[in-house]
């Protein structure tokens, strides 16, 4: 097989692999019931006019499975953080003691937990439309390659191990969705 198309191969699985992080970083958003403080990880707060990560103006502390505690290390930000979350459409109702910001999780109802496998359906299916965009983009770079002197076996034998490589990460893919289905599923 010649350079061109292995240096495409690596390219493609480089890029799936991000798709692939990029597809575990959603999942782990979706809420199981159980807190974690990753579930904050997408709210931006207004930092002095700056949208800025929860994580880096406070810490998040699970205390326990159904609670989360976020302590600011400027209590002016108390108001601004509650409101982000108020805001944030988490179904989450901060208490606010003037010191730290409570979040009680309550447990997930039945129709909430379809609602959120629903959401994990979608992002699998996000994930894998990343990786079949990824395949194309790489199948057209091999085709491009045949200007460059490589013979149509060698174009033909990229384009499957392309397709190997993409069955591979789908499988990835439905792998993880599968797990968080039935992370979200167990009562």
């Amino acid at each position: 097989m010649s350079e061109l198309i292995k240096k495409q191969l690596e390219d493609a699985k480089a890029t799936m692999d991000k798709a692939i992080d990029h597809t575990e970083a959603e999942l782990s958003k979706i809420r199981a019931g159980k807190a974690t403080p990753s579930m904050l990880d997408g709210l931006m707060v207004d930092y002095y006019g700056t949208p800025t990560p929860l994580s880096q103006i406070g810490t998040v502390n699970t205390p326990d499975a159904r609670t989360l505690v976020i302590q600011p290390w400027e209590k002016s930000l108390l108001a601004v953080i509650e409101k982000c979350i108020m805001e944030s459409n988490l179904g989450l109702n901060p208490q606010n003691d003037g010191s730290i910001i409570r979040l009680n999780i309550p447990p997930l109802t039945e129709e909430r937990r379809k609602d959120l496998v629903k959401k994990v359906k979608e992002e699998a299916e996000k994930g894998r439309i990343a990786v079949r965009n990824i395949r194309k983009d790489a199948n057209e770079k091999i085709k491009k390659l045949k200007a460059e002197g490589v013979s149509d076996d060698e174009i033909k034998v990229g384009e499957a191990d392309v397709q190997k490589l993409t069955d591979t990460y789908i499988a990835k893919v439905d792998a993880h969705a599968e797990a968080k289905e039935k992370d979200i599923m167990t009562v």
